[in-house]
This record gives structure tokens, C-alpha cells and sequence, in this order.
């Protein structure tokens, strides 16, 4: 399990969880769980059109992603968010068929893409998904402070003349960013799964922006590690043991932060 090429696979695995856990845990506190979906998936549009034309599918997948993020962060400054979301999705996703349909080969990349081949990542995928994660923790960290203010306080932000939509829209970029580099591991039916439930469960152990940032990337770093060793052991697909595994994540901090709330506080010892 930890020799030859599965430690290519721990590597991408590992790189993907802290990159999931930390762009999830703004995804989760802005409430963009809905784009964060609607993103990748569309986006399999760019890779069956890539697969189509000869290209590499990851290549396409990236260009439709950061396509579509600019074009719901534009779109959204004009009408209903969950509107522009929805139809955007659908859009992609039809374009996707089409393309799909016209493809008369059978393409086991564009199975791995929809539904994640960590067993199948090899030391090639390394340096790109480390170059993606390394421009999105920098993309997060400049936009930190920024992103906070905007997700809690955003008439606050207005006021102080934060850009409020076009720092939605760089968010979504960096969505765009992260999803094309967790691609691989996970898949885009399932790579929205690794972005919201660890840092949903962590939003509810702690309100603390700091250690509930830590604590999402720890939830998905453990799931991803699960995820790889059981889907190793009994050849399960990875995709389905993240997509399980994170809402059993979320299900427990529900479950915690409940018990927690519940219990009341001890009483002081008396002197």
C-alpha cells in the first residue's frame, strides 16, 4: 500500500485533502456549496470537448472551469445567483452531452474524470496538481482577511468599499483552480463532496475562523487517507468512499456540536 506507485498516489491524495479543506471551508462559509457543485460538473463539458479534439481532457476541464466561474461571478451581478448557477450547469452540462454523444470511442480518461482513479495517478500529474494547489493557497491567503469580512460582515465590507461582487468572482476562479487539481483524485460528479463535508463538519465543531480552517483540512486529509487505503483494500471506487465518508464527517460534527450543546455546563466546585 505504500510502495511503488501508491506513493505517487499519497502525494496527489495528500496535496488534493489540504487544498480541498482549505478552499471548502470558504466555500462553506460564504454558502457557495451550490456554485461549488455546479462548477466541476459543468466544466465536463471542456474535458469530453478536450477528449473529442485530441487534447489533453484536463486541459479542457481547467479552461470551461475558470470559463464558467467568470461567467457566474459576471452573470450574478445582474440576476439571482442560484438562477445563474442553475442555468449555467445545465448549460454545460448539455454541451457536455452533445459532446459525449459525438465522441464514438470509448474513453476510460473521461470515466476517470467524472468519477476519480486515485490508484491511477502517476508521478507526471504530480508537478501540475502541485503548481494548481500552490496558486490557490497563495490566491487564498493574499484574499483571506477579505473573504472573511465579505462572508460575515458584508454590509460591513460595502461599506468600507470592499469590491464585494468582483472578489465573489476571483473566489470562484480559485474554486475553479482547486477543483481542476482535485480533479484526478476524485472526479467531478463527487469533487464538490471533499469541499463541503469536511468543513461543514469543522464549521460545526468551532466557530473560530482559524481552527475551523485547520480542523476542515485535518477532517480531509483523514478521509482522503481512508478513502485510498479502503479503496485499495476492496478495490472500491475512491469516489464513492469520499462522497461517504465526508457526509458521515458532517453527520458526526452535526451529531457533536448537538451533544455539546445539549450537555449542560459543570457546575463551579464550591469552595
Amino acid at each position: 500500500m505504500f510502495s511503488g506507485f501508491m506513493v505517487d498516489t499519497w502525494i496527489a491524495a495528500s496535496l488534493v485533502a489540504v487544498i480541498g479543506g482549505v478552499v471548502g471551508f470558504f466555500v462553506v462559509l460564504r454558502g457557495n456549496a451550490f456554485a461549488a457543485h455546479a462548477v466541476p460538473q459543468g466544466a465536463f463539458a471542456g474535458a469530453a470537448g478536450a477528449s473529442l479534439v485530441g487534447v489533453d481532457p484536463l486541459v479542457g476541464f481547467g479552461v470551461f472551469a475558470a470559463a464558467s466561474a467568470l461567467g457566474i461571478g459576471w452573470l450574478s451581478r445582474r440576476g439571482r445567483h442560484d438562477v445563474v448557477v442553475a442555468l449555467m450547469l445545465v448549460l454545460l452540462l448539455g454541451l457536455g452531452s452533445l459532446f459525449v454523444s459525438w465522441n464514438t470511442e470509448y474513453e476510460p480518461q473521461l470515466f476517470a474524470l467524472l468519477f476519480g482513479e486515485v490508484l491511477g495517478v502517476n508521478d507526471s500529474q504530480i508537478l501540475p496538481t502541485l503548481l494548481l494547489g500552490i496558486a490557490s493557497l497563495l490566491a487564498i491567503a493574499v484574499l483571506y482577511r477579505p473573504l472573511l469580512l465579505t462572508s460575515a460582515l458584508p454590509e460591513v465590507a460595502a461599506a468600507r468599499r470592499i469590491p464585494v461582487g468582483v472578489l465573489q468572482t476571483v473566489f470562484l476562479v480559485v474554486v475553479a483552480l482547486a477543483t481542476t487539481m482535485t480533479l484526478p483524485v476524485v472526479g467531478a460528479l463527487l469533487i464538490f463532496s471533499l469541499m463541503i463535508g469536511p468543513p461543514a463538519a469543522a464549521r460545526s465543531l468551532t466557530s473560530r475562523p482559524g481552527l475551523a480552517l485547520a480542523l476542515s483540512v485535518a477532517i480531509a486529509v483523514v478521509t482522503l487517507w481512508i478513502s485510498v487505503a479502503a479503496a485499495y483494500q476492496w478495490n472500491l471506487p475512491v469516489g464513492f468512499l469520499v462522497g461517504t465518508i465526508s457526509g458521515v464527517d458532517y453527520a458526526l460534527g452535526r451529531g457533536l456540536a448537538w451533544w455539546r450543546h445539549r450537555t449542560p455546563a459543570s457546575a463551579p466546585a464550591m469552595a
